[in-house]
């Protein structure tokens, strides 16, 4: 598979881009965005062929859960078995930002898509890219780290492109992206836990929850 790359404005993507990224999800393809963090490979949550890719795509091992992008709260609630007052709480205060929350998986949601756990992370992001594809796709997006595993996360277009070539479909080559990672936390549980630092600190996220 050849890999096509488009270069694009991340503040200002131009419609024919966005609309050639979403065609390539539409047929269960990978695709490479900028994001407000760093570079995210973005796929079909709901297509196993696409699900499939993705992991190929990074040698990824399939007990590893695939987090996801959506477009709003409510979208967040349509995936969710259930979501906790924690969970509004954060959402509410931090999204669209660099926090990723774990919830309860719905059956809707491909178990393979949680790495066979039930459990399901989400994020609203910041990017302009990300933002118009859910929009123009009216769905929830796959969104994992532009890399081969074990390797670092790309920050350059032309270095998932480097990377990548042949594993994906197409890169959204938008420059450099400068963002920290997502902090991530799980509040699956009666006590919330702490899963990955980022941009976001822990003690932000104790002073969001302390009236719980």
């Amino acid at each position: 598979m050849a890999t096509d790359l488009i270069e694009i404005d991340q503040e200002q993507p131009k419609p024919e881009a966005i609309e050639r990224a979403a065609a390539a999800v539409r047929r269960g393809r990978v695709v490479a965005i900028p994001s407000d963090a760093l570079y995210t490979l973005v796929a079909d949550p709901f297509s196993l062929g696409a699900i499939n890719r993705v992991f190929f795509a990074k040698g990824r091992e399939i007990h590893r859960s695939l987090p996801m992008l959506v477009a709003d709260i409510a979208m967040a609630e349509e995936l969710a078995k259930e979501l906790s007052n924690r969970f509004f709480l954060l959402a509410r205060r931090f999204w669209p930002g660099p926090l990723t929350l774990i919830v309860p998986s719905s059956e809707k949601v491909p178990l393979k898509v949680t790495g066979n756990t039930g459990r399901l992370a989400l994020r609203q992001s910041r990017s302009h890219v990300a933002n118009q594809l859910i929009n123009a796709l009216n769905q929830p997006l796959i969104s994992t780290s532009a890399n081969i595993s074990g390797h670092p996360t790309c920050r350059k277009g032309i270095e998932v492109f480097g990377m990548m070539d042949g594993r994906v479909d197409l890169v959204l080559d938008g420059g450099a992206c400068s963002g920290a990672g997502a902090t991530t936390v799980d509040v699956t549980e009666p006590a919330w836990k702490l899963i990955k630092q980022g941009a976001i600190e822990e003690k932000e996220i104790a002073e969001c929850l302390q009236a719980i």
